[in-house]
């Protein structure tokens, strides 16, 4: 394979085989179960086939079809765990690896817009990829000047690719909804369509980037690597170690695991109040822990949060939305009425739609229980408890969730919360989110109680 699987027709039959393989291997578990073996043995190999296709597939074809992967990752502690274990490596696969592409086309890709004198930019530059993602793969290298470097290359036609894979998931949606129980997958799949255009340009990324690397420059809790060059398909920033947060979430200490909630919490709020950015692909493989004061290396010092991969952000000039603060402080207070009045005027609430307000607030006021209090301990149970709440058919919850709306301008912002809940449920992590939002998050705290401004650098 010298690049994507670009012609419709191969990538169509790839992603056609997942539904159908779920098919198949369904009859074939019949068929053991007839033959002797127990419902519960081989309803685990069937979900370990399943996985490995899952991953095999999607992994393959990257473009749209491993951002979905990766986009699904981040909810698979939701899933009951039954489910859970099978799919859980398969899809947290997507976060860190991909089978890479060629060494040919790589270097046909940096002949193109670099030059072909391209390698007397680099005083090494390693073939081999230490990282795969959805639309280019990152190689470690050292610039002309001694600065270690990451060399991400976008693939050839990836963006024919991504669109292809998408369009294609999208018809087959409602088959793919069982693997995130009470999850509609349909308008995960038109977000991410909306956003191949700017993840697919570099220039735009560099931008997100640089502001964000200036920004955290003298920060001691979050690292942003700089941008070293960008062109056509070709990013080059400085290289940052440390360990991946999927390493965290597999074995991490409870320390670590904290340290990290705390400071992805922080970044992710802090972000469009300090940048009029929000990072808006929150899932673990854009995250390291490094220690402070070093560049990775060693075990010395508080853990530091470094951020990777600024291609998808939503702009927010005037940070997050006040109308959040606001409706979050409101419904701790149990103004059911004010919650609800505000809720219809930003259109969460449509106009030919009448609801009672008491039952919003009960709908609400279990989802925002991490910030009740003083610290909360994020884990896989609770958010299966809350998924099952709203996914449950015959609970006044699904009815109720079934009749609110999501304004547009609110989807990212909505996508990156819930990203962000189901990683700490990941990690596991005991946070202090309530701390974070009082500090970051406009209209939560009255306009009387406003502390003196953090520093930007704070």
């Amino acid at each position: 394979m010298s690049d994507l699987p670009r012609k419709a027709v191969t990538r169509t039959a790839k992603l056609a085989a997942l539904p159908l393989g779920f098919a198949g291997r369904t009859a074939w578990g019949l068929g053991k179960r007839i033959g002797g073996k127990s419902a519960e043995i081989v309803g685990r190999e069937l979900q370990q086939r399943t996985a490995e296709q899952l991953f095999k597939v999607l992994g393959e074809l990257k473009g749209g079809a491993m951002k979905f992967g990766q986009a699904l990752s981040v909810f698979e502690s939701a899933l009951p765990e039954e489910i859970a274990g099978p799919y859980r490596a398969a899809l947290t696969k997507l976060q860190e690896a991909a089978p890479p592409m060629p060494t040919s086309t790589v270097h046909k890709v940096l002949d193109e817009r670099l030059g072909e004198d391209w390698r007397e930019l680099f005083r090494e530059f390693e073939d081999k990829p230490s990282a795969a993602a959805s639309i280019g793969q990152v190689h470690r290298a050292v610039w002309h000047d001694g600065r270690a470097v990451a060399v991400k290359v976008q693939y050839p036609g990836a963006g024919e690719a991504l669109l292809s894979d998408l369009n294609q998931l999208g018809r087959f949606a409602r088959l793919l909804g069982p693997l995130i129980p009470g999850m509609d997958i349909k308008p995960l799949i038109s977000e991410l369509r909306d956003r191949v255009t700017e993840e697919l340009d570099y220039e735009l990324e560099a931008r997100a980037q640089r502001e964000h690397a200036a920004e955290f420059a003298a920060d001691p809790d979050v690292v942003v690597p700089d941008v070293v060059h960008q062109c056509d398909q070709v990013l080059v920033t400085e290289w940052m170690d440390g360990v991946p947060l999927a390493d965290v979430i597999a074995d991490g200490t409870p320390e670590q695991r904290d340290r990290a909630g705390q400071l992805l919490a922080r970044f992710l709020f802090s972000g469009p109040a300090r940048t009029g950015l929000l990072h808006a692909d929150p899932h673990p493989g854009n995250f390291r822990l490094l220690p402070a004061g070093s560049d990775g290396a060693g075990d010395e010092g508080p853990w530091r949060l470094g951020v990777l991969d600024f291609g998808t952000v939503d702009r927010l000039p005037g940070g997050l939305p006040e109308a959040i603060g606001e409706a979050l402080r409101m419904t701790l207070e149990g103004d059911a009425d004010g919650v609800y009045d505000m809720l219809r005027r930003d259109g969460f609430v449509k106009e030919d739609i009448e609801l009672d307000p008491g039952a919003v607030l009960d709908y609400l006021l279990p989802i925002i229980e991490p910030v009740q209090v003083e610290e909360f301990a994020f884990s896989r149970g609770w958010l299966r408890q809350q998924a099952g709440r709203i996914a449950d058919v015959r609970s006044p919850a699904h009815q109720l969730g079934k009749q609110l709306n999501l304004p547009p301008a609110y989807l990212l912002i909505h996508r990156v919360t819930l990203s962000t809940i189901g990683v700490l449920c990941q990690l596991g992590a005991t946070v202090r989110l309530r701390e974070e939002l009082e500090a970051w998050l406009p209209g939560f705290v009255p306009e009387e109680e406003q502390p003196v401004e953090r520093s930007r650098a704070e």
